[in-house]
């Protein structure tokens, strides 16, 4: 069964506002119930296409990994690295503490 042919009942932008706590105003109400309608339209054009044959697929252009190869390297001096430290404690950085 195609969505054309499907009867889909009208979306009540009120109730949904409700439902979601927002409040709208009677004009914002009736433009999201028009914009609404349309999106639907272009749905229910969608369920008419002939789509026989056709692989189902999750993109539409092919995706590829770009990540670089890892590859293991040397790190840091430790030394090196805390000597650009403000504070030390224990040979390790030392912040200022933000939870309480």
């Amino acid at each position: 069964m195609s969505v054309a042919n499907a009867t889909t009942p009208e979306i009540n932008v009120a109730y949904v506002a409700n439902l979601a706590r927002l409040e709208l105003d009677a004009a914002s109400c009736a433009l999201f119930q028009r914009q609404i309608g349309t999106i639907v339209d272009y749905v229910r054009q969608i369920g008419e296409l002939d789509l026989e044959g056709i692989e189902p697929t999750s993109h539409g252009q092919p995706v590829y990994n770009v990540f670089r190869e890892d590859v293991e390297r040397t790190g840091l001096d430790h030394a090196r690295v805390l000597a650009n430290a403000p504070a030390q404690l224990n040979d390790e950085f030392k912040v200022p503490r933000i939870v309480e």
